[in-house]
């Protein structure tokens, strides 16, 4: 690898120097600073809130709660929810049971399990007593995305 490659590329992409080809430290510095900040740690969490019911206005809330967890708290959203209804079908029990299966599987590879609302699901039951056993940390949040304290 020569000079001109390795300043650009063995740096994380980041060039040692400016547009004249001229060593430029200070903002070598500065670039590598924000390359830095670019890699944060986002928690993986899973998005824990109602599907059946009213399932149009629940898969809305579950859009937005998981907007919320990347914009406002710095997280990588994970709503099972949002994505198993695209293949398996809610209304057939034997499908249900898989998606079920399928959330417990998909909770294992999540830092974290956010509970969204006051009204918890047997589905979200299943995946709150799951976390527990597994020590998750889980947080609670209003519909309105109020963090409050759990009462477990």
């Amino acid at each position: 690898m020569n000079e001109q490659m390795r300043s650009k590329y063995g740096t994380g992409g980041v060039d040692k120097k400016n547009s004249e080809g001229y060593s430029d430290p200070t903002v070598y510095e500065a670039l590598r600073n924000i390359k830095k900040e670019d890699k944060v740690f986002r928690p993986l969490v899973f998005i824990c809130s109602p599907y059946a019911g009213d399932i149009e206005k629940n898969t809305e809330r579950a859009k937005m709660y998981s907007r919320f967890a990347v914009f406002e708290r710095n997280a990588i959203a994970f709503a099972p929810h949002l994505l198993l209804p695209l293949y398996l079908s809610d209304d057939d029990p034997e499908e249900r049971e898989l998606a079920l299966f399928m959330d417990i599987v998909f909770l294992g590879k999540c830092n974290e399990l956010w509970v969204f609302g006051e009204k918890i699901t047997n589905g979200m039951q299943r995946e709150i007593d799951k976390a527990k056993k597994r020590c998750m940390k889980i947080r609670y949040f209003t519909e309105d995305m109020e963090e409050v304290e759990s009462c477990s």
